[in-house]
């Protein structure tokens, strides 16, 4: 059995740990509320950005654009398909199962694609980590986006330039990219998201109203080069609003893990404390009975 002192010691330890995981929390839900007000702002402008995409297609229905060029490899074709597999964790952990279940998900893609080439680029320390010592090829890697909290745009537009750059290269292009992150639903769930950021999927003509006439607008370019400014800038907005879900979720995460991290440090604490209250009543009545035994002695 272990003596008063240890137990004192283990409580003291614990109580730290409980703070440090309180401000930890704590910090966690500041930053997750100044998170999630970006993810909110940032949704509707996709959104609306897919919208304006598909009125314009509705008034040039024979455009065509890199971005937009599906590669299919038959039987026939020469090599297998490649596939690009951006990976979005965590810089930091003690966020629960956050960086877990985004490599299991990693995991189960290449197990899915077993028959196809696929290279990696890895956002975030704990997917570089875990990656690099496996043999899976990766083709870059950013640390450093995410761990601030707050994601710069100029970041996601250098990294959303690579992958344009590597989907319409001239030499061994991707035939696809996917994006793998955790998309926030709420403090308490995060869902794992797959999605395909290249090809950008055909953008259906937005349908007219029963009682809305079509007005033609007057370009300043041809529609042709108005797609060919705005599609990069979908795949940019795509790749920046998957970080700011990601940083959000992560808040989330940290922020749910560090709340059941204090709340068993309570019960551990509780559980320590009758501990030492069990072995000092036993120290004490060792000596009384000591002292009695030595007055009847006398």
């Amino acid at each position: 059995m272990p003596n008063l002192q240890d137990l004192r010691r283990r409580v003291r330890a614990v109580k730290n740990t409980q703070q440090i995981t309180k401000a930890m929390k704590m910090v966690s839900a500041a930053k997750l509320r100044r998170a999630q007000e970006r993810v909110t702002a940032a949704r509707p402008y996709t959104t609306k950005m897919m919208q304006i995409l598909g009125g314009l297609a509705r008034r040039a229905p024979d455009y065509q654009h890199p971005l937009l060029t599906v590669r299919e490899r038959g039987i026939e074709a020469e090599g297998e398909e490649r596939i690009l597999l951006v990976l979005i964790t965590a810089d930091k952990g003690l966020c629960g199962a956050f960086n877990t279940n985004l490599i299991k998900a990693a995991q189960e893609f290449l197990r899915q694609n077993t028959d196809k080439q696929i290279e990696m680029v890895l956002v975030g320390r704990k997917g570089r980590d875990f990656f690099t010592r496996r043999p899976v090829k990766v083709r870059r890697d950013y640390i450093g986006v995410t761990g601030t909290g707050r994601v710069s745009f100029f970041e996601a537009k250098e990294i959303a330039q690579k992958l344009i750059e590597d989907f319409t290269a001239e030499e061994q292009p991707f035939d696809r990219v996917y994006l793998i992150y955790n998309e926030f639903k709420s403090v308490l769930q995060q869902r794992v998201t797959t999605e395909q950021v290249l090809p950008i999927g055909r953008i259906e003509p937005t349908p007219a109203e029963p009682n809305e006439a079509l007005v033609e607008y007057l370009y300043e370019q041809p529609p042709d080069e108005v797609f060919s400014i705005l599609l990069p800038k979908l795949v940019e907005t795509q790749v920046f609003r998957a970080l700011l879900e990601s940083v959000a979720s992560e808040h989330g995460a940290r922020m749910t893990a560090m709340d059941s991290a204090s709340k068993n440090a309570n019960e551990v604490i509780d559980r320590l404390t009758l501990n030492m209250n069990r072995v000092r009543q036993a120290a004490i009545t060792r000596e009384i009975i000591e002292v009695v035994s030595g007055a009847g002695a006398l």
